[in-house]
């Protein structure tokens, strides 16, 4: 039985980076926290030492091959659960009270769904659940009367920032580091090889979103998400690189004042703070050394190099099913570039060429977001091999 003393957790995603340091910050405060869910793809030595550790009372894996395998395992009396399905029903257990959704990809829609329906609070690490499903996510949150805490960097620096101050705000200034390849020339970035890709200067995140910070289509998908967060129009989202990551966004108020949110780059404090909201816990990130600090620098993105950030707004302005869209096919060319299919210059240009031949429609429901995600994710795979038989 779960113990209704503590906020009772379901993880989407354990096994991955965001997934494994929430597990730390549960492990700082085993008094007020426990984990009742785990769900991963595939990765099921991983999800068994973290089964032994927690002993959740249901386990969720999507891979069918990787359920078999875990299931002739596990210990008795857990429930494990399969597939998408599997995922929906862990996100909606009756006993959990906190559903983090920290699933790569747009996968993330129908458990977060789920979850809301359950009237679950929810703690959100999947950028694409709201970048894809953005007006039907935040309607359904409005209707059910749920909690959601967004646990990105960025947005939960916002989050802080605008609280009480809603009615004030002029714009919302989101910072990026600008990634490993901010100095690069167009004639460097055609070289960039996988491994440079992987290795962010900041952050230690998963591979997907390392990828898309490189390129700054994270930070795109990031404008998308606090335009949906914040009820803000895209002319009132300005981002800003900041090398060192030390400002993680900051708000505009009317009056000229500016509130910036800082910290040390360090995922477990958003996350703590998604956990325990609206109080606050000692954390088991690094206090932020001013006296290390030699320059904070700013400058602005440059669309040129790094063309995804434009598609990006481009797609959010655009509305209906285009950022679907472009998730999509920025999931499968990003997937092909680390697969050494396509070169890393090629990422955005190959979501253009999908863009451009989608068929928008305007106001969608869910079925048309998963069937413009599809159409985006074929389209993709198709340009990808013609790219690669020329």
């Amino acid at each position: 039985m779960a113990d209704k003393d503590k906020t009772n957790i379901v993880i989407l995603g354990s096994t991955g980076s965001i997934g494994q340091q929430t597990l730390e910050v549960i492990d700082k405060h085993p008094d007020i926290f426990r984990v009742v869910g785990l769900a991963a793809r595939d990765e099921i030595n991983i999800l068994r030492e973290q089964i032994e550790h927690y002993h959740p009372l249901a386990v969720a894996i999507t891979d069918q091959d990787a359920y078999k395998r875990l299931s002739s395992t596990t210990r008795p009396g857990m429930k494990i659960m399969q597939g998408l399905e599997g995922l929906c029903e862990i996100a909606s257990l009756p006993e959990a009270d906190t559903v983090l959704v920290a699933v790569s990809g747009a996968v993330g829609i129908k458990p977060t769904l789920a979850a809301i329906a359950a009237q679950k609070r929810i703690a959100l690490a999947n950028k694409e659940t709201l970048v894809a499903a953005g007006d039907i996510v935040m309607q359904q949150i409005k209707q059910n009367g749920v909690s959601l805490i967004p646990v990105d960097s960025e947005h939960s620096a916002i989050f802080q920032c605008i609280n009480g101050e809603t009615e004030y705000l002029k714009k919302i200034w989101l910072t990026a580091s600008g990634g490993p390849f901010r100095e690069f020339s167009l004639n460097d970035l055609q070289k960039v090889t996988v491994d440079m890709a992987l290795k962010h200067p900041n952050w230690k995140m998963g591979p997907k979103i390392t990828i898309d910070s490189a390129t700054l289509m994270n930070k795109g998908l990031e404008v998308i998400e606090a335009h949906h967060l914040f009820n803000v129009d895209y002319n009132q989202i300005e981002v800003l690189v900041q090398r060192e990551s030390v400002i993680h966004s900051m708000v505009e108020l009317v009056d000229g004042s500016f509130l910036a949110h800082l910290g040390a780059a360090d995922m477990r404090i958003p996350i703590q703070y998604a956990l325990t909201y609206p109080g606050r816990m000692e954390s088991p990130a690094q206090s932020l050394d001013f006296f290390g600090l030699t320059s904070i620098h700013f400058e602005k993105p440059d669309m040129q190099k790094f063309p995804a950030l434009s598609l990006a707004y481009y797609a959010g302005n655009t509305g209906g099913t285009m950022p679907a869209v472009m998730n999509a096919a920025n999931e499968v060319a990003v997937n092909s570039f680390m697969q050494g299919k396509i070169s890393f210059t090629t990422i955005a240009n190959i979501v253009e060429k999908v863009m451009e031949k989608h068929n928008l429609i305007k106001i969608p429901v869910l079925e048309d977001i998963f069937q413009a995600d599809e159409w985006a994710r074929q389209t993709c795979k198709q340009l990808i091999e013609k790219e690669a038989n020329k």
